[in-house]
């Protein structure tokens, strides 16, 4: 994938975002995640059934690559069950850490393959991952 087409992939889910939108039901586990060294602040709203992920949607403030991260992230994770949502993440965290992963796993995560070049930027692509992995960790605990 070259670096306009990652450009595109970002821009694109940054300006419309999958599930963007404030969730009012008790069914979703609601998950917090912030940034302190910039204005990145979601919620994310994760239904879990059968040790499946159902849905997830999410609302908050975020920069262009947090944004886009969590568009992402949601468009590859609904659907999945834990065990294969557990691997999606942890190939783009090893993605995001210069460490070996699956290509083919991560679709449109790729746009995100250079980010190890900016820390500060990769804090905030993993920032929705971070949120994910928490819910998903308490809902095993339950």
């Amino acid at each position: 994938m070259n670096s306009e087409v990652k450009r595109e992939i970002i821009l694109e889910h940054f300006q419309n975002p999958m599930n963007k939108e404030e969730v009012q039901d008790d069914n979703y586990v609601l998950i917090n995640s912030s940034n302190p060294n910039c204005i990145d602040n979601i919620n994310l709203y994760i239904l879990f059934d059968n040790n499946c992920i159902k849905d997830i949607k999410f609302m908050g403030e975020a920069c262009a690559i947090s944004t886009a991260s969590t568009s992402i992230m949601i468009k590859n994770l609904i659907g999945k069950s834990l065990v294969d949502a557990k691997e999606y993440i942890n190939n783009f965290y090893n993605m995001c850490d210069e460490e070996e992963y699956k290509e083919d796993l991560l679709n449109e995560g790729l746009a995100f393959s250079e980010i190890y070049k900016q820390s500060n930027r990769k804090n905030c692509a993993l920032l929705p991952y971070k949120a994910i992995l928490k819910a998903i960790d308490e809902y095993e605990k339950k």
